[in-house]
């Protein structure tokens, strides 16, 4: 199985279930309430190494309780923890979640107190050892340094980037990436309204990277060098539970397929599949079985 790095956030998710979300200023009683892991970076590795993947995080912790039961959750999952920067103060990334238990949807208010992972931390990985680098696409300038050494080091690894939200120049690392993942989000905030369209522009910009951008209900749309968009449908669950990380759980099904070799079409089937399960069941501890 391959060795995959991913570069970005673990939180602690505090997660109020309600019958049905409340308008505003209304006070609504929780159904039941769970306190998990979270982050896309670390959801993404626990769907990875769930799928047999030998998974490493590099990512910024406090050195409080909350911090000890991130590692405690990741290295449940077989996830190594090595590169992670410890710091003495501050708070790890809470999300703060409310999940409609009627549609699955989830909204989160999130809060961070807490340095963002730094290019110098990440001079100490070696790279030589991996198969496959994931990036979360935020803190851009030190991001960027970071990809820009894995260019110079490791020209032929893999690397994937998430576009999930706008952030000041966030298009001056897509040079360093070999598959795009968007967000329909992104697209959206790029005045597109389906995919098709949003990756056939993106592709006349040059950008040599596969392309790919998952839109919900409609499933998910990839485009690679040849410039033909393809398509997978969506694989909902007979219920929707809980659409908290199926994104992440997206991503990780997308590298998967591709990390074994498996075409752009293959890929996005494999990857709708996997995050239609993940939606059917709670958490992320299921999605192999």
């Amino acid at each position: 199985m391959a060795r995959i790095l991913a570069v970005g956030n673990a939180t602690l998710d505090i997660i109020n279930i309600v019958d049905g979300y409340p308008a505003e200023d209304m006070e609504v009683r929780a159904t039941a309430q769970q306190i998990r892991r979270g982050g896309n970076a670390a959801n993404t590795l626990v769907a990875l190494s769930q799928l047999g993947h030998h998974c490493s995080w590099a990512g910024t912790l406090a050195n409080e309780p909350d911090g000890s039961l991130i590692l405690t959750d990741l290295a449940h999952h077989k996830i190594n923890t090595t590169a992670v920067h410890t710091v003495a103060n501050g708070k790890v990334p809470t999300s703060y979640v409310t999940l409609n238990r009627r549609n699955g949807s989830r909204t989160i208010v999130h809060y961070r107190d807490l340095p963002e992972y730094n290019h110098i931390d990440f001079e100490q990985i070696d790279l030589g050892r991996l198969d496959w680098i994931h990036f979360e696409g935020r803190n851009i300038d030190e991001m960027r340094l970071m990809m820009a050494r894995v260019r110079t080091i490791r020209p032929d690894l893999p690397v994937s980037l998430e576009v999930e939200k706008l952030r000041p120049n966030m298009d001056t690392l897509f040079p360093y990436a070999s598959v795009l993942l968007f967000s329909k989000e992104f697209a959206r905030h790029h005045g597109f309204q389906e995919a098709p369209s949003f990756l056939a522009a993106f592709h006349e910009r040059g950008i040599d990277a596969q392309l790919i951008c998952a839109w919900g209900e409609l499933g998910a749309y990839g485009m690679g060098d040849d410039g033909v968009c393809h398509h997978a449908p969506a694989h909902p669950p007979a219920q929707v539970v809980d659409t908290l990380g199926a994104g992440d759980v997206f991503n990780a099904g997308i590298i998967d397929a591709l990390v074994r070799g498996k075409s752009i079409e293959a890929a996005l089937d494999d990857a709708t599949r996997l995050a239609g399960k993940k939606c059917g069941i709670c958490g992320l501890d299921s999605l192999a079985h």
